[in-house]
């Protein structure tokens, strides 16, 4: 049973054609999981499914091996706090006027999950899982890098210690020394907690790094998918070789 899942899913924005069309992909505990294609090949619209703020038009997600019930607030407020997300953007994803410390405990208020001194607490833990120290908490977010900013906003993913992480393209504006560090964050968390996590990029040196398995995305449909290290070395489909012979490499 996984601990999320997208089951042969569709989605088509009224009556136009789907831009996502029979997608399926499943998340266990520990999993790393790249979903890589070209822009428009449907990844932004698979992570909006998968976080359930859109419905699939065919198909469904299932959450611990069931439909997600949206009508129910109890299931959807442990939906929400098992499943976070990570943006692309370090700069617009954190609100300029709040404070660090009022940033990473948001989904602790907004989900009901602690408060006080125990919230406190998680704040601080979630700041030291990714390499920040205590003092941070009261300052705001442009006294930070770029990808001291990227640590923050995965701290306030990890506060309510969810089960799921989706992030969405999360070191792509990061020069190559932050990125390291950030995907290095990410390896930890994934190791020391048996967090799942799906990476939605276009950079495939950086799926490469992280995920052990990986889902080819063209025109809303999956074209090739299995470990990451056979789909890289020996793709199937020209789309994915296309893909692969695309990365910049050293001379």
């Amino acid at each position: 049973m996984s601990l999320l899942e997208l089951r042969d899913a569709s989605f088509a924005y009224g009556k136009g054609q789907p831009v996502v069309e029979g997608v399926s992909v499943s998340l266990d505990a520990g999993d790393t999981v790249g979903l890589v294609g070209e822009s428009g090949a449907g990844k932004s619209t698979i992570l909006a499914l998968m976080l359930g703020l859109s419905s699939p038009t065919a198909g469904e997600l299932l959450f611990d091996g069931k439909p997600l019930e949206r009508r129910d607030a109890a299931t959807m407020r442990l939906f929400r706090s098992s499943v976070q997300t990570v943006f692309q953007d370090p700069y617009s994803s954190l609100d300029p006027r709040q404070r660090i410390d009022r940033i990473v405990a948001e989904p602790l208020r907004s989900l009901r999950i602690a408060s006080g001194d125990t919230a406190r607490q998680r704040v601080r833990e979630a700041l030291d899982s990714v390499g920040l120290p205590a003092d941070v908490l009261e300052r705001y977010p442009h006294e930070f890098s770029g990808g001291q900013r990227q640590r923050i906003a995965i701290a306030r993913a990890i506060v309510c210690r969810p089960r799921v992480l989706l992030a969405d393209e999360p070191v792509s504006a990061l020069d190559v020394t932050t990125r390291i560090q950030v995907i290095d964050v990410l390896r930890r968390l994934r190791s020391e907690t048996g967090l799942a996590l799906l990476m939605v990029s276009h950079d495939l040196s950086t799926v490469a790094a992280l995920c052990e398995r990986s889902i080819v995305l063209k025109d809303g449909r999956v074209v090739e998918e299995g470990a990451t290290r056979s789909v890289l070395s020996s793709p199937s489909t020209d789309y994915a070789r296309q893909l692969v012979a695309a990365v910049p490499r050293l001379p």
